[in-house]
């Protein structure tokens, strides 16, 4: 089966399907994996920090880009960041 776009009624008819889902089933099928994390004073003190820096409102929201920023790096920036 080769792709091929959808056309705007197939986009619309998903874009309802998506729109009856409650928030916990559309959490569902985004989320791969929930992850609680416990924060020593001083961490939780540098991720304000970085908070109030970047802008950014959730803490979730950095962590998320802080993960995917890292993947840019060298493999020897990423040996050097954790040993």
């Amino acid at each position: 089966m080769t792709w091929r776009p959808k056309t705007a009624a197939e986009r619309q008819a998903d874009k309802r399907k998506r729109d009856k889902l409650t928030e916990e089933e559309r959490l569902s099928k985004l989320l791969a994996k929930t992850i609680k994390l416990q924060l020593f004073h001083r961490t939780s003190e540098v991720l304000d920090q970085l908070l109030i820096e970047t802008g950014i409102d959730e803490p979730q929201d950095l962590i998320t880009r802080l993960i995917h920023g890292v993947q840019h790096l060298t493999s020897e920036q990423k040996q050097t960041i954790f040993s």
